[in-house]
């Protein structure tokens, strides 16, 4: 949407990472004066990103938030800085706006926006989604939560362009007249409950605000076999409503959307119904995946493309970094690397998605998890667990006494230990349910050392 920005005249942007610094300069470029806070010493600042700010320009702070930034008309939050941190909770108090980033790049994005939030599959189906897209020869602009953040490119969006944004509910917190063209939420399961208080209803709340700011010229899709997504979605929704379901009963609920038929992914919409291709022929495996698919083919269609590009596209998607990714194999045993897998949910999916003897590589920071959840599938796939991280010994009291868990001091300790159990055709599996941060910078830089560890075997 475009928006007058023009009653901004002094606006804050709070954290120096990729958001907030793509924040600053965006509206640097826009001739605004603003400074960019960040609570931590210069030192700890990502030499990236202090680049950006300097070669920017930016006027920054570091170390500690001052009293210019509540003297702002505006401020923009990057999602890593909590809802209940001083300096939001102080500017709302003095009445001045706080938003998010994402809401931020919004205003000045010409094209459409596809907002795809959802516990898990949020990075497979908003890089599935580009890529179906761009084979389309649509302009698309894969960027969020993603790792290119939104405010890095919405300027070079055009108005016959897309930006496919994912959107975490941190994002979503502080949006104000965020306005998809097509919001999707893909399933919705406990996590990031130490942000939220331990309520799962207030995480709920947050992703279901991708929606709240939609009319009937736009569209939310959602996965109809979510019980708690499908509960939570509100009875005053003005969006035109699209869904998704392994089976075919969606087609009760909904005029459009997508479903599974023998493995057949069917297209379907109120004139009638569309094969756009047997699951059987997906690189990305697992049922997660075939969700994750049947998702990006609604808002492909949606949108206009034909079902012979998204079926060329689906056949040839080998899926993303760090989200069960093949790394390599030895003497048999096959390494992957699933560190994306930051909550058990993600766990319980990676876990459908292999017959052979399991290894599980477990643990890191802890976000409220609730190992019950996949206690049924630990049991059944799993042959053993190594447990690292701030939860090692959690999931070694919950664990030990229905498989075998042996506690591991880091990543390559875990790695030498799991490569001595696995055997044969059996699985080396890095699926933390965890965070990274006890340990890591990131996820990414969790997964990397796996891979660097495992490659070197």
């Amino acid at each position: 949407m475009q928006f007058d920005f023009k009653k901004y005249k002094k606006v804050s942007v709070i954290g120096a990472a990729r958001s907030g610094a793509a924040a600053a300069k965006l509206l640097q470029n826009k001739g605004v004066n603003v400074l960019l806070s960040d609570s931590n010493p210069k030192e700890k600042i990502n030499p990236f990103f202090l680049n950006v700010i300097a070669e920017s320009k930016i006027r920054a702070e570091f170390g500690s938030h001052s009293d210019e930034v509540y003297k702002s008309d505006l401020v923009v939050v990057s999602p890593g800085v909590p809802q209940d941190s001083t300096v939001i909770q102080t500017s709302l108090a003095k009445g001045i706006d706080v938003i998010s980033e994402i809401e931020l790049a919004s205003w000045f994005c010409r094209g459409k926006i596809v907002s795809i939030t959802g516990t898990n599959g949020k990075t497979t189906t908003t890089t599935l989604t580009g890529e179906i897209l761009k084979d389309a020869g649509i302009k698309s602009f894969i960027c969020g939560n993603i790792g290119t953040a939104f405010s890095d490119v919405v300027e070079s969006i055009p108005e016959d362009g897309v930006a496919v944004v994912e959107t975490s509910s941190f994002q979503l917190d502080n949006i104000k007249y965020f306005k998809p063209l097509i919001a999707l939420i893909l399933n919705i399961t406990p996590d990031h409950l130490d942000r939220y208080n331990k309520r799962i209803e207030d995480y709920v709340h947050s992703k279901n605000r991708i929606y709240e700011n939609q009319d009937n010229n736009d569209f939310l899709i959602y996965n109809n076999d979510d019980s708690v997504l499908k509960s939570s979605i509100k009875k005053d929704i003005k969006s035109s409503m699209a869904s998704f379901s392994s089976t075919k009963s969606v087609k009760n609920e909904a005029e459009k959307g997508a479903y599974l038929d023998n493995y057949n992914l069917i297209f379907f919409y109120y004139q009638g119904e569309e094969l756009i291709i047997n699951t059987q022929r997906l690189i990305i495996k697992g049922m997660h995946n075939v969700y994750n698919s049947m998702a990006s083919v609604i808002s492909a269609k949606l949108l206009g493309v034909d079902k012979n590009v998204i079926q060329n596209t689906l056949e040839n998607f080998k899926g993303v970094e760090h989200r069960l990714e093949f790394v390599r194999a030895i003497n048999g045993i096959k390494f992957y690397n699933d560190s994306k897998a930051t909550n058990v949910n993600s766990v319980w999916y990676a876990l459908q998605g292999f017959d052979e003897p399991i290894i599980l590589i477990l643990g890191g920071r802890d976000k409220g998890n609730d190992y019950r959840e996949i206690e049924k599938e630990v049991k059944k796939y799993v042959k053993h667990i190594i447990a690292i991280g701030e939860s090692k010994n959690k999931i070694y009291n919950f664990f030990n006494s229905e498989v075998r868990v042996t506690l591991a001091d880091d990543m390559e300790d875990a790695v030498l230990k799991a490569a001595g159990e696995a055997s044969g055709n059996g699985i080396v599996l890095l699926s933390p349910a965890c965070a990274s941060f006890d340990m890591f910078e990131n996820y990414e830089h969790r997964g990397k050392e796996f891979k660097r560890i495992v490659n070197k075997l």
